[in-house]
């Protein structure tokens, strides 16, 4: 190591092919003040928070650097989720300078020699943490604890950390979701009760999506959702049909209508796909490398999406399998490449850095906030101002709230008071541990064999962005859908708000002129059209969902509020022009809110 590696602003804040707009010559703001904080206070244990994108490997690499040059440490330790991400942490720390071995196995004792520490995996630490432990205390160890809340996972694993880990003179946790689904706690992060006498995570420095976003330090993201007509066979033998994301209906039957959806069999996921390629071609316009990932739930579906992309793009993706020995080396091919299209399983979730990715389709059942999260988190990092990202997803009441609170702050909390909200809506602090034996470790087979998928359509729903949504619904292949698809690829968030409230604006005007010549064709109906005035509780019921999303607000409030602003009875006895108007409303109050 050389003097200029540890010199103060020479370390670049990412890598240095990759930097992002404004950062090369030296560290991003957020980084400095958060290492400005840390040299103040020399803590034994700090816990750092920052949004996927935002650059935590460079802070934790530039506080290894300065620990190393001053010689209040002589080792350093990385612990990651995946073999992937220790010789991702290898390949960073190699470029200031710091040697780290990435290939030490709990067998080898010692790492190789020439290097000043190892990176390991939370289940390596766990199988033998009092071999950890022993090299921990052979040397002033400082150790970077990557996504720390995979530390609480799992009873052995969080005892295993503690016992490797407790006699280290400085802990460095990290993380871009400091919450869990569950209770576990998380080890070295410290927790205080609030007013509600929950305990809660307390981070030593936080840096938001919405922070990172003001400073274009990641990509802004529009929700591109579509929703659609589902049908199939329960296990009983019964047909059903419902629409994607209908509020009026169960949990079982929306779920049931999301996994048809998702089915490679059907007529939803191609349309998704081809409309998602699309939205690649004009992002690749200004943006000649942005690729695409597909987020699978299983391998049977990934290979079959990844058929139906060739299909669409005459070229073969690059598919990556949990079970495939050469995941690490496709993911690294696929980033340092042109190709257009990666499919996954869930695996390629968090940690990976393919900054490339621009487009992503959520092809998956998973909702745990966590996941969300981590998974939106592969497409917001930004290489040069003005880069956006877009995520295609079903449109379906879950994801919906996950998407409209990207900017929402979440601590890990130990108690929980209730399992879920006073509407009945997702909980984000839903127990991991459900989610697992749901998602994971039940037999894929057994999962799919409750019903069976028959046929499903695809419609385009609607775009959400910054809390916002946009659009007014419309066919596969229509104007009004190809008015957000063809959205240009550079754009800072402000343009991006401004550019969608134009579309709206224009859509909604070309529905109004449609209107009188609609009307003029056709007789007014002698009676109620009863699927009419369905759809149109649907509509407002998700509008006001979303609306009290955002504010806070019951949704019972927001009800009275739009009775008493346009008038009329209660939603069961409004008739059609009653609903129309609430639901112009509130598309004014979305809009206003900007």
């Amino acid at each position: 190591m050389t003097e200029t590696l540890f010199g103060g602003p020479t370390l670049p804040p990412a890598y240095p092919e990759r930097a992002a707009w404004g950062t090369a010559p030296k560290l991003r703001a957020w980084q400095q003040e958060a290492l400005d904080l840390y040299l103040a206070n020399t803590p034994r244990d700090f816990l750092a928070v920052a949004t996927p994108g935002a650059g935590k490997t460079t802070f934790a690499l530039r506080i290894a650097s300065t620990l190393i040059d001053s010689g209040a440490v002589n080792r350093v330790t990385i612990v990651a989720p995946t073999d992937h991400l220790k010789r991702q942490w290898a390949d960073a720390a190699a470029k200031v300078g710091i040697a780290i071995d990435p290939n030490f196995k709990n067998s080898d004792g010692q790492h190789g020699r020439g290097f000043i520490g190892v990176a390991v995996t939370y289940a390596q630490v766990a199988s033998k943490p009092l071999l950890h432990r022993a090299k921990t205390e052979a040397a002033r160890t400082l150790v970077i604890l990557d996504e720390i809340h995979h530390g609480g996972e799992a009873l052995s694993w969080g005892d295993g950390l503690r016992e490797a880990f407790d006699p280290a003179v400085r802990r460095l946790s990290l993380t871009g979701t400091p919450f869990r689904s569950d209770t576990s706690p998380i080890p070295f992060v410290e927790y205080a009760e609030d007013r509600d006498g929950i305990r809660r995570s307390k981070a030593d420095y936080t840096y938001g999506y919405g922070n990172a976003l003001r400073d274009h330090v990641v990509r802004p993201v529009m929700f591109m959702a579509y929703s659609g007509q589902m049908r199939w066979r329960t296990s009983a033998g019964e047909e059903m049909a419902a629409s994607l994301g209908e509020a009026a209906v169960t949990k079982d039957i929306t779920s049931h209508a999301w996994r048809t959806a998702l089915n490679p069999a059907g007529e939803w996921i191609p349309a998704v796909l081809a409309g998602a390629d699309k939205r690649l071609s004009e992002v690749r316009r200004t943006v000649p490398d942005a690729g695409g990932l597909v987020i699978a739930t299983d391998h049977e579906d990934a290979r079959a999406y990844a058929g139906q992309l060739k299909r669409i793009t005459g070229e073969s993706p690059t598919v990556i399998l949990s079970d495939d020995a050469k995941a690490s080396s496709k993911i690294e091919e696929f980033s340092a490449g042109d190709r257009r299209w990666m499919v996954a399983v869930r695996m390629v979730s968090e940690g990976v850095d393919v900054p490339r990715l621009s487009v992503g389709v959520y092809a998956t059942s998973t909702s745990t906030p966590l996941f969300f999260a981590q998974a939106v988190g592969r497409f917001v990092r930004a290489r040069k101002r003005g880069e956006t990202a877009s995520v295609f997803l079903p449109s379906v009441p879950q994801l919906m709230a996950l998407a409209n609170s990207m900017e929402m702050e979440r601590d890990h909390a130990l108690d929980r008071p209730e399992k879920e909200d006073g509407d009945g809506l997702f909980n984000p602090e839903e127990s991991l541990m459900e989610e697992a034996n749901r998602e994971e470790k039940a037999s894929d087979s057994l999962t799919k064999g409750k019903f069976e998928a028959l046929d499903s359509q695809a419609s385009f729903d609607r775009v959400l962005f910054d809390g916002g949504e946009f659009g007014t619904g419309g066919e596969v292949g229509s104007d009004d859908e190809l008015d957000f698809l063809g959205i240009p690829g550079l754009l800072d968030a402000e343009q991006v708000g401004t550019l969608l409230r134009q579309r709206q604006h224009e859509q909604l005007n070309r529905k109004n002129r449609k209107a009188p010549a609609a009307a003029a064709q056709s007789q007014a109906p002698a009676v109620p059209d009863h699927r009419m005035l369905m759809d149109l509780r649907n509509e407002l019921a998700k509008n006001v969902a979303a609306w009290s999303a955002r504010t806070g607000t019951p949704h019972g409030v927001v009800h009275t509020k739009l009775r008493t602003v346009c008038g009329g009875p209660p939603v069961a006895q409004a008739n059609e022009e009653q609903l129309k108007s609430r639901l112009r409303k509130l598309q004014d109050w979305f809009v206003g809110r900007k």
